[in-house]
């Protein structure tokens, strides 16, 4: 076989790649900022996959996918990196998605998370959630968050429920416990059921996919704790929106209500392609519960809330066009990423005219008299 799985990883690592993909009929494929790009050899066969898949996968791991038709699990590539690993069938074959895991810890100011959130993590309880698509960095922002606390605060247990463990946590001035889904628990749900027994603090869930789930960690943030939670939702309302329809419509006016106390804050993000350097940045909408918020979310007019993060600026509110404005006139993305990624495009379009028009007259200024 003409491909190793441990040359691939290096390169992975050597070149800063987020994926590698490995498909029959094409050769290996990585990601790097973004762009998906081949390696130059030959096209995998069915043997080289299997090869490829059999160097990384334990039995176990196997034999989930002869039954499901797919398995996902962490993987360490020595000490130079970690990897989110899936393996699934396609037209029969084996095809596999790697995707790296940064060693190092980036700090919330590297990330771009402005000091209101760094605020939030001092609450004694309540939920705090992190949107946005996939790939938008949202694991990367959670594992910084808890960072903070273990690192700051004093003599907290920090719960998190992954799949898979992504980031490993040392503990510090906290403990952490970090338990996988399907290695130490069976789901989510069944997790955040036992997690109350285990007196935690902080409780991380690695993704709130389903009723149970939901329920299970309101009911916690309820109780006294604080807890961090994702969505693959954009923007503050439809992530409230999306939490209330998960229930039946006879339950949703109470979970309105306790959302509505519970909620500390919802921070969605996007990661946008780079102009200035390679890389990509980080683009946020920061909501945090206000009174006014609050009443918003109880009276279901979550469509008002727009309005009040627009005007939240001393709360430590920040709306994503504005996010996305004040990337594009600092130089690091492009202007039809600010347009296509906006959630009002018309008055996006409208600022970016005004400041191109300031710019030009600017640049007529004659030196001397600005």
């Amino acid at each position: 076989m003409s491909y190793s799985m441990s040359d691939l990883l290096q390169l992975v690592v050597s070149e800063g790649a987020s994926d590698l993909h490995i498909r029959v009929g094409v050769p290996p494929v990585i990601r790097l900022h973004g762009i998906l790009h081949r390696v130059e050899g030959p096209p995998l066969t069915p043997e080289d996959t299997e090869e490829l898949m059999r160097s990384i996968t334990s039995e176990e791991h196997i034999q989930h996918v002869r039954e499901r038709g797919t398995t996902d699990f962490g993987f360490a590539f020595g000490e130079a990196a970690r990897f989110r690993v899936s393996v699934f069938k396609e037209r029969g074959n084996y095809g596999i998605v790697l995707r790296q895991i940064p060693n190092k810890l980036l700090t919330m100011e590297e990330i771009g998370l402005p000091p209101s959130v760094r605020e939030l993590l001092y609450k004694p309880r309540g939920l705090i959630l992190v949107t946005g698509p996939t790939g938008s960095g949202k694991t990367t922002t959670l594992a910084s968050m808890l960072n903070v606390i273990n690192e700051e605060r004093d003599e907290v247990h920090i719960v998190t429920i992954e799949d898979p463990i992504e980031y490993y946590h040392k503990h510090k001035k906290a403990i952490v416990t970090q338990r996988e889904i399907g290695v130490d628990v069976p789901n989510f749900a069944e997790a955040l059921r036992r997690v109350l027994r285990m007196d935690p603090d902080v409780i991380l869930v690695g993704e709130m996919r389903d009723l149970e789930t939901i329920e299970a960690a309101i009911t916690a943030a309820e109780t006294g704790h604080l807890v961090f939670g994702t969505l693959h939702t954009t923007g503050a309302a439809k992530t409230i929106d999306r939490l209330v329809n998960a229930f039946p419509v006879n339950q949703q006016e109470q979970i309105r209500i306790q959302l509505s106390t519970v909620l500390q804050a919802v921070i969605s993000q996007l990661l946008i392609p780079r102009v200035d350097k390679p890389g990509r940045v980080a683009v946020f909408e920061i909501m945090i519960n206000t009174p006014s918020i609050s009443a918003l979310i109880r009276d279901n007019k979550t469509f008002r809330i727009q309005s009040d993060i627009q005007t939240g600026a001393k709360y430590g509110m920040v709306t994503l066009d504005s996010s996305l404005l004040e990337r594009y006139m600092a130089g690091m993305i492009a202007r039809e990423e600010v347009i296509t990624k906006a959630q009002d495009p018309v008055s996006v379009q409208q600022k970016l005219q005004e400041i191109e028009l300031g710019r030009a007259v600017g640049a007529e200024v004659p030196a001397g008299r600005s």
